[in-house]
């Protein structure tokens, strides 16, 4: 099997021929790799990722991609009182990110463009990127190229909903709001999904073949709300943004990431239509006991902490980690067994080759 047609036959638990490597490289670490690798190409080329990645322009970390929607007006004494700091960068939901010091690689100050607003008249006033206007032109040629490389094209199009909303209104207002079913917090989470589905389905019907949506919903040991809050409010705007790419490509993978303790909405979301469950965070989840209750409904992508095994644990217990993660999957697959976040400054390069080499070496 060529790399892409394995990751999809694993993430469909129709078995597998070799596990796949898969993991993100902080600056610091980026330039150890470089050195370790010379003139040898990129990480995801060394260790023969399955898939690449293409960013959705609506995800809300990245700046705003000049041109990809028509240029709007902003009002930035409405929107940022004080200022926003120099240096900031302003992604397309209009949301302001300030630099968070040389050492917080994406930890930055976060501008809420929409906390100083008190009516719905003023939420349908903000100047929302308009997708549909934008030139979608390039995606099929480059999904297209991926493919061709034998290898998986996958979108990335996390912070999909609530962490948008979150990061453009403020977490306790819209808390707030969602409590007391507030129009605007119906009129944010809608207009939001909306703009969801639309580039859902661009992404579908251009062929990728898994589209990564998600929004962070668990903390460190507890989910971040109820589940009747989630179920009324999250679920049923995730599932039309599913929908609307399954409307397009019914075969596409939907993989959902939430950081954190999410196990007793799993169930929501499988109901929600995903098929791949990121990053089973064993800190806060018991990855084999998340396996033997859901392995018949979910494949699952993650398992390895990066509180815990990478940076702190020997080789060997790397290695050992990797194959009882995949032994207790079993021969249909459906782990992709990799690092659960960013691996930051304080993993040992030694730690991140015995991963690969665990992942390599395992029948």
């Amino acid at each position: 099997m060529t790399p892409r047609e394995n990751l999809l036959s694993l993430y469909r638990r129709n078995g597998f021929d070799s596990a796949p490597v898969h993991l993100h490289l902080c600056p610091e670490l980026e330039q150890t790799f470089q050195r370790n690798y010379p003139d040898q190409g990129s990480c995801a080329e060394v260790f023969e990722f399955p898939m690449r990645v293409i960013t959705d322009p609506g995800f809300p970390w990245i700046a705003e991609i000049p041109g990809f929607v028509p240029e709007r007006q902003w009002n930035y004494d409405l929107y940022y009182d004080p200022p926003i700091a120099d240096g900031a960068r302003m992604d397309i939901w209009g949301i302001a990110h300030e630099p968070g010091g040389e050492a917080a690689h994406h930890m930055t100050r976060m501008r809420n463009p929409l906390a100083g607003l008190d009516s719905l008249e003023q939420f349908e006033a903000y100047p929302w990127p308009d997708f549909a206007r934008a030139d979608w032109s390039y995606l099929d040629a480059e999904i297209a190229a991926i493919q061709a490389q034998g290898l998986a094209a996958q979108v990335w199009m996390e912070c999909t909903i609530w962490e948008t909303a979150w990061y453009m209104r403020r977490m306790d207002l819209i808390m707030t709001e969602m409590a007391m079913e507030d129009p605007k917090a119906v009129f944010l989470l809608d207009k939001i999904t909306d703009l969801a589905c639309l580039r859902a389905e661009k992404y579908a019907s251009a062929g990728a073949d898994i589209i990564a949506v998600g929004d962070d919903i668990g903390m460190q040991e507890t989910i971040m709300m109820s589940q009747d809050m989630y179920s009324d409010w999250l679920k049923p705007r995730l599932k039309r943004v599913i929908d609307a790419a399954r409307a397009a490509k019914p075969d596409v993978i939907i993989q959902y990431h939430s950081c954190g303790h999410v196990t007793e909405l799993i169930p929501e979301l499988i109901d929600a239509g995903i098929d791949v469950l990121n990053p089973i965070q064993p800190e806060c989840m018991d990855v084999v006991e998340i396996f033997s209750d859901f392995a018949d409904s979910l494949a699952f992508n993650g398992s390895i902490g990066t509180q815990t095994t990478m940076p702190f644990a020997t080789p060997q217990e790397v290695k050992d980690t990797v194959k009882r993660n995949l032994d207790a999957v079993g021969d249909s697959g459906g782990l992709l067994c990799c690092p659960t976040h960013m691996l930051e400054p304080e993993v040992p390069w030694e730690n991140i080759e015995a991963y690969v080499e665990a992942c390599r070496e395992y029948k």
